[in-house]
């Protein structure tokens, strides 16, 4: 399973948020206020929904399933005009992405898995400070064997030691 490489520019998006971990996860509570309310979001790029992911620096380094992080349910907007009430808009800065198509349950984590322990040790990035993300399009159906989703992991070309 190879990426695609992308580099995007910054998005706008708008949506709601909840701090949660891995032992306590609470996204089925974060995308069960955002679902009804997202028509409400004006100005909106594509039909596309985003669940985007805020980790705290070290997240990992030293991986704890315990440590919280900041997940958002959101759409993309073209300006921020007009933010319903009980959301947030949120700047994703642009940068250098490897993009994953994930097929299959969203409770199946081998492609996550497959990401942190194969690919990225073996490629020529590292991961970046910024957040991760996931599209959900047309052929996302959540827990459905046969959903579709991408995979979005912020990169940067590793950095070299230069021996002394």
């Amino acid at each position: 399973m190879q990426p695609r490489i992308e580099t995007i520019a910054a998005k706008t998006l708008v949506g709601m948020r909840l701090t949660m971990s891995l032992t306590h996860n609470r996204t089925s509570d974060l995308w069960r206020a955002f679902m009804p309310l997202r028509h409400q979001i004006a100005n909106q790029l594509s039909t596309e929904l985003i669940s985007l992911q805020t980790y705290p620096a070290g997240y990992f380094d030293a991986f704890n399933p315990a440590v919280e992080f900041e997940k958002w349910a959101l759409a993309e907007m073209s300006d921020v005009g007009n933010v319903p009430d009980k959301m947030q808009a949120f700047t994703l800065p642009g940068g250098l992405y490897a993009v994953f198509l994930d097929k299959g349950s969203s409770s199946d984590t081998r492609t996550i898995q497959y990401i942190f322990t194969t690919w990225l040790p073996a490629s020529a990035y590292e991961l970046d400070h910024r957040p991760h993300f996931e599209v959900l399009g047309a052929n996302y159906k959540n827990a459905d064997p046969h959903s579709e989703e991408e995979i979005w992991i912020p990169i940067r070309p590793k950095t070299m030691a230069i021996p002394i």
